[in-house]
């Protein structure tokens, strides 16, 4: 956890220097506006992720870069794609190692964000996320874990450091829910539903 917080705080650093040197118009959220968004997410499933070959299973958390794209079609209300590099998750049973998974997490929300009049800008999300799973790995055989399709909400916080940037830090929560299957049978279903903290650098386009 330390490392990880470590590396968020490099990337708020980083991400502040880039607003200072990038800049322009005013940062608002009017009809027909964009923003781009780069920083990083901290991903943590729940602690308790069902029943997986009989045992008790847990997923641990990784840190992964995160892109957004956001299209304004209302004043303060966006249309949002949620993008990464795949993150990889070691799965246990019964506190033992099991397996090795890869995911993307593809999510599309729809965003009002809050007109205060102020640097402070916060906003709230809701959407739908489709997961892809890859690359799965087993010293027990065979495994694979279907895809799926959940739910998704958002809330996070804008501070404009630049007239077209902005440094944001937010917190998603995901449904996800995967049926595995271990040597060709049906091995239960991990219940993974994620939260996941981002800090990025967001401009105005």
């Amino acid at each position: 956890m330390g490392f990880t917080m470590k590396r968020i705080s490099a990337t708020l650093a980083l991400t502040t220097a880039l607003a200072t040197v990038i800049g322009g118009g005013a940062l608002a959220q009017s009809a027909g506006d964009w923003t781009l968004g780069v920083g990083v997410g901290y991903l943590k499933p729940k602690s308790d992720s069902g029943t997986i070959a009989g045992g008790s299973g847990s997923i641990d958390s990784d840190v992964r870069p995160i892109f957004t794209a956001e299209y304004f079609f209302w004043d303060n209300v966006g249309i949002e794609l949620l993008a990464a590099t795949p993150f990889k998750h070691d799965i246990s049973v019964n506190g033992g190692y099991a397996a090795t998974t890869k995911h993307l997490p593809p999510t599309l929300s729809v965003n009002y964000h809050f007109d205060t009049g102020s640097k402070w800008k916060p906003y709230a999300g809701v959407g739908v996320n489709y997961t892809k799973f890859f690359d799965e790995s087993t010293p027990l055989g065979t495994i694979s874990l279907d895809d799926s399709w959940g739910v998704a909400v958002q809330a996070g916080l804008d501070y404009q450091v630049s007239e077209r940037g902005a440094v944001r830090l937010n917190v998603r929560w995901f449904d996800i829910d995967t049926d595995v299957t271990l040597n060709g049978a049906p091995a239960g279903t991990a219940e993974i539903d994620p939260i996941l903290v981002g800090v990025s650098y967001v401009h105005k386009f």
